[in-house]
């Protein structure tokens, strides 16, 4: 971050595509275009790790920080390269445009991506062409990706069992059982690593195309990793794990206004002793992986990484947690060791935050978020999230992925002291069919050094167009899709004048 800028966020899966969840062919691309005619300099997305229906396809619940989601490979991009034919990807369900199905999405994406590396292992010139791509590919990711085929090809071997109820010789890595299972399974572990293969190569192809467009990829870093992942299977000491390799304590975040039990998310917590002993080597190399993949990179629940809360694993609810300290100065420091600085990354320090956290940030660099759906709740001069209060370290969001949508929020969710304190603010009449402009001006014109405007505020959509009810199993969670027509030349002409006026272009 080093000048005024602008962006939009919107995840892969939310993108126009044909073939029921947004992917990395024509439609990302078409929306790069947009954002470049509309003077935008950011794209944010959520991250990019494989989904699970248990978590309701949540990218924030992950069985590996490495993998990507195949379900975004580009089917007519496959197409495109030789792999696949028009026959062969348009045999399809028909796919609703605004929502994704993941159990449909997830059956046709296999079958297909299940022929894709039949023709590569059957057909001569396909294996000629991509081969020594694939052969480096699996060199440059092998600290991840032997592991992480060994992980889901097992999964799929024992019925979709956890790690910890394998056989004892699998579950604990034992030498020879893994040399042995890798042998029986020598296609199924190749086959998992040619779509990883597919889905890097696309992605390789879309962020030169963002360069070349002078479009920045925002990424964005859950900080826990599943009980049952590639992760905690592989590095089973980097987690406060029992001697039957349970979690003696969990993730969580304590009681505050807006729950009086707090919440137990049930992840395990790192092992920061045996951490800094290896000189954070996993940490590093997460940070490699995704400072190659994006521009910059949001951490989620950054103040985990200076203090977090443990929960005693038998509890119910985060109430009897306690908090522990992380060695966030040699952290940080070793990162800054490894990489040049500074560091490409933003703290989202929203929630409680105490001063240690603010002084970690202001120490590495790292700005902060505001969210102006927040700051209409307390006092007009203080409040920390209203723009006049902004020093220009931070980002300003209208809202996240985890809020309503403003027209949703301000129909539904907005109290009448929140509503007024607005009109005063702002000394204007706020409707229904301004609130979303009226919010998008205000994050504009900030002295915020990035505006972040979710695409549902963009396009002034309500509710039904939420992406998370955070603590919830709605079955609409992830799920929300922009139209084909939602890029209008309306919208970005629009977009492209208020970035102009306010020194953002």
């Amino acid at each position: 971050m080093s000048d005024r800028k602008s962006g939009i966020l919107l995840h892969i899966s939310s993108l126009p595509s044909e073939f029921g969840i947004g992917d990395l062919g024509p439609g990302a691309y078409r929306f790069v275009d947009f954002l470049h005619k509309a003077k935008q300099h950011y794209w944010q997305i959520l991250p990019i790790n494989p989904t699970d229906p248990i978590s309701a396809h949540s990218p924030y619940s992950s069985l590996s920080a490495f993998a990507a989601n195949i379900l975004f490979i580009s089917p007519r991009l496959l197409v495109e390269d030789g792999i696949l034919t028009d026959d062969d990807i348009n045999v399809k369900p028909d796919f609703s445009s605004e929502s994704v199905q993941y159990e449909e999405v997830s059956a046709y994406k296999q079958k297909i991506l299940n022929r894709a590396y039949e023709y590569f292992v059957s057909d001569p010139l396909i294996r000629q062409t991509h081969e020594k791509e694939f052969n480096d590919f699996m060199c440059a990711h092998a600290f991840w990706l032997e592991d992480y085929a060994l992980f889901v090809t097992m999964k799929d071997h024992f019925q979709k069992k956890i790690w910890l109820d394998w056989p004892e010789a699998l579950r604990y890595r034992e030498t020879k059982a893994l040399r042995d299972f890798s042998k029986e399974q020598k296609d199924e572990l190749t086959r998992t690593k040619f779509f990883q293969y597919l889905f890097f190569r696309q992605w390789a192809k879309l962020k030169e195309y963002c360069a070349d467009h002078g479009v920045r990829l925002f990424g964005d870093l859950a900080i826990y990793m599943n009980l049952d992942s590639a992760d905690v299977w592989q590095h089973p000491r980097n987690y406060k794990l029992d001697d039957q390799s349970q979690p003696s304590v969990v993730a969580g975040v304590p009681p505050d206004y807006f729950s009086t039990t707090g919440q137990r998310w049930g992840n395990p917590v790192y092992n920061w002793d045996v951490l800094k002993k290896s000189r954070f080597s996993w940490w590093v190399e997460r940070f490699r992986f995704n400072f190659q993949l994006f521009d910059v990179v949001r951490i989620d629940h950054f103040r985990g990484l200076v203090q977090f809360w443990e929960i005693p694993a038998n509890e119910t609810t985060a109430v009897n947690g306690q908090w522990a300290d992380v060695p966030t100065n040699s952290l940080f420091k070793a990162l800054e060791k490894s990489f040049s600085t500074p560091l490409p990354i933003i703290a989202e320090d929203l929630g409680y935050i105490t001063e240690d956290v603010r002084k970690a940030m202001r120490k590495f660099g790292f700005p902060g978020m505001k969210i102006l759906l927040f700051a209409f709740n307390g006092n007009l001069k203080e409040h920390p999230y209203l723009p006049h209060n902004y020093k220009d370290d931070c980002v300003v969001y209208t809202g996240t992925h985890d809020n309503n949508t403003v027209l949703g929020w301000f129909e539904n969710e907005a109290s009448d002291d929140e509503i007024n304190n607005i009109r005063q603010y702002t000394k204007k009449e706020i409707t229904s069919d301004s609130i979303c402009w009226d919010l998008i001006h205000m994050a504009f014109y900030s002295a915020a050094e990035i505006a972040m405007i979710p695409m549902q505020d963009l396009l002034g959509l309500g509710e039904e167009a939420r992406m998370n009810k955070p603590g919830t199993m709605d079955d609409k969670n992830w799920r929300w899709r922009l139209s084909d027509d939602g890029l209008s030349k309306e919208v970005m002409k629009r977009l492209s004048g208020i970035t102009v006026k306010t020194g953002r272009a």
